[in-house]
């Protein structure tokens, strides 16, 4: 077969593949449900650590996690979810919510969307942890 014709077939089957997978629902970003999901969550990254309190955000993409570690904070990526602790980050409010920079280099910015009000009593919340 002729390396133009195997391109062309490749790049159609991958294209393809991505059309399918958004028109199934499978490209959009993980949203949790309630706050036990939110728990769920973070249990998947931190089974040894359980989460005393979640506080939903008002789109469902984020969760504010309180334990007897501190502060964390679970999010969707992609489909999936991960989860961090909050020690040693540096949050700072921006236009459109928070901005969470933390000292991992597997995580080094969060960036959350929220409404004015919740980033607000977010930034509270976490200063009362901290």
């Amino acid at each position: 077969m002729p390396l133009h014709i195997l391109g062309i077939l490749v790049i159609g089957g991958i294209a393809g593949i991505a059309v399918l997978l958004h028109l199934l629902g499978l490209s959009r970003p993980r949203r949790f449900e309630d706050e036990a999901a939110a728990r769920s969550a973070w249990a998947e990254e931190f089974p040894e650590i359980p989460a005393n309190r979640a506080v939903l955000c008002r789109n469902r993409a984020a969760a504010l996690i309180q334990t007897a570690q501190g502060p964390g904070v679970v999010w969707p990526m992609g489909a999936d979810s991960t989860a961090r602790f909050l020690h040693g980050a540096r949050i700072t409010r921006t236009r459109d919510g928070l901005l969470i920079r933390l000292p991992d280099y597997t995580a080094p910015r969060i960036r959350l969307v929220l409404e004015p009000d919740e980033a607000e009593a977010w930034l509270t919340d976490l200063e009362q942890t901290a």
